[in-house]
């Protein structure tokens, strides 16, 4: 299944490997998402002393090559990597809630527990009929950590976008992804909104031409 997330493009924008393509979207993803803001933030830190340790010259040894786009590209797929392997061990926790009879979409947040204080479940109440929805949402410092599980979108559907609504009536894109590229299979997708928890009045999940496909609510 391939979901567009563009949370994941942090690190390879801020070290400066992301192919061209994509720099235009996640420039407009980074223009409304205040954590990827932090992320690009750190790891363009970890690039500078990697720059930095590159241009130390001890006497007697020959000058470091600074680090090129290979070596980086290499640094951002280990931490794909490690992200996968975190990523299977959640999926496996929500099989194992399954077999054990759970109804409905079953949902774990990346890093938000359930037990986690403060966090919140949602529930789609309009919309499509037949589609379902869960969102789970938690308090972070730059606003909040939002997990979606969608079930039965159209695949005609394209490219699905979830939106937090603010209570003032306010739009935030919390994240994107593929109704076709999932191949039409329940999708569970992540990211954040800068505002806070409380300040969120409810969330739409929405088709590419701006259809609303499920409203969510508290």
């Amino acid at each position: 299944m391939r979901i567009i997330e563009p949370h994941r493009d942090a690190g390879a924008y801020a070290l400066r490997v992301l192919g061209a393509a994509n720099v235009f979207r996640f420039e407009e993803h980074l223009a409304e998402c205040s954590a990827c803001g932090v992320r690009v933030r750190e790891f363009r830190g970890v690039a500078a002393e990697l720059a930095a340790y590159a241009r130390r010259t001890p006497a007697g040894v020959a000058p470091v090559v600074s680090p090129g786009p290979e070596v980086l590209r290499r640094m951002v797929a280990a931490a794909a990597v490690g992200r996968r392997t975190s990523r299977r061990r959640r999926l496996a926790l929500v099989a194992a809630a399954v077999a054990l009879g759970v109804g409905g979409p079953a949902l774990v947040l990346q890093g938000v527990p359930a037990d986690r204080a403060g966090a919140e479940r949602w529930t789609a109440t309009g919309g499509l009929p037949g589609v379902s929805a869960v969102v789970t949402t938690g308090a972070r410092e730059w606003g909040t950590d939002v997990g979606l599980e969608v079930a039965r979108l159209p695949v005609a559907a394209g490219v699905c976008a979830l939106v937090a609504v603010g209570r003032d009536g306010s739009e935030q894109t919390v994240s994107t992804w593929s109704v076709a590229g999932a191949g039409g299979k329940p999708a569970t997708v992540r990211g954040g909104a800068a505002l806070d928890p409380a300040d969120i009045d409810h969330f739409e999940v929405r088709a590419s031409d701006g259809h609303r496909l499920a409203t969510v609510t508290r």
